[in-house]
């Protein structure tokens, strides 16, 4: 990496990190308030909140690298053609934050050339973020973040946001893994791979997922020692299929893999 990339990298992290203090202050301001919520087509769904939350951030990126592109769930694509392309959750795990449960959060993900080389998972509610990128992986704080280490699945804790977001076959798969695992757990969304990067979950096996569900999760897990891959193994990017595979240690994964790999 040129040291031109390197100075790229430092000055969007640093950005990114005030943009998450800004989406925390947003999001915090309308949860556990009552809100309007709306269905979208994907079935999922949609306040002001998350909408707000983008809207600023898109704003925010436009002034600040108006060269890049952006993708966020709630206001689409533009120039994602470009070198550098952010990819952006205002809330994942918006039911949780319409429930009142305080486990959602934002997502950052900065690509280059396709490659996600920024993570950022932050969580408003209990005050933590966890960042994967050029320093490697670290909280909030700046303290160092390392997987468990399980190399086991007979002694992994495996996790899923939820067993309704597979199809038939998926599930199928999903319980293979679960079941061969010390323990399983559902709930979480992105918290639970923040969980995997700081060494407390093993694994987190999912399916269903979009770009902007977990490719800030990529560089976070995987600077702190962890292996992100889709259910065949390969590198995930913008086009992958939603189905992810975290896991603590590249041993451990393999052992996951030989079960993803039957569907």
């Amino acid at each position: 990496m040129s040291q031109e990339s390197d100075d790229v990298l430092r000055e969007c992290e640093a950005f990114a990190v005030q943009l998450a203090d800004e989406a925390r202050e947003i999001s915090l301001s309308y949860f556990r308030k009552k809100l309007d919520i709306e269905t979208k087509s994907d079935e999922s769904p949609v306040t002001i909140a998350d909408r707000e939350i983008e809207a600023h951030i898109r704003a925010r990126l436009a002034q600040r690298f108006p060269a890049h592109g952006i993708f966020g769930e709630e206001h689409g694509r533009e120039r994602t053609d470009a070198q550098y392309v952010w990819v952006i959750d205002p809330i994942d795990g918006t039911r949780s934050f319409v429930t009142g449960w305080p486990i959602w959060g934002t997502l950052f993900a900065l690509l280059r050339d396709g490659e996600p080389v920024l993570g950022i998972i932050d969580a408003p509610v209990t005050g933590e973020r966890w960042i994967g990128g050029i320093r490697g992986a670290c909280d909030g704080q700046g303290a160092t973040l390392r997987t468990s280490g399980c190399t086991r699945l007979a002694a992994a804790h495996v996790y899923a946001t939820s067993p309704d977001i597979f199809d038939a076959a998926e599930l199928a798969v999903f319980e293979a893994v679960s079941r061969a695992a010390a323990s399983r757990r559902f709930g979480g969304d992105c918290y639970s791979y923040a969980m995997v990067a700081a060494g407390y979950v093993d694994a987190v096996v999912e399916a269903g997922l979009q770009p902007y569900d977990y490719l800030a999760i990529v560089p976070v897990v995987e600077a702190a020692g962890g292996r992100v891959t889709d259910w065949q193994g390969r590198t995930v990017g913008m086009g992958s299929d939603g189905r992810i595979i975290a896991a603590a240690t590249p041993e451990l994964h393999a052992q996951i893999l030989e079960i993803t790999r039957r569907l």
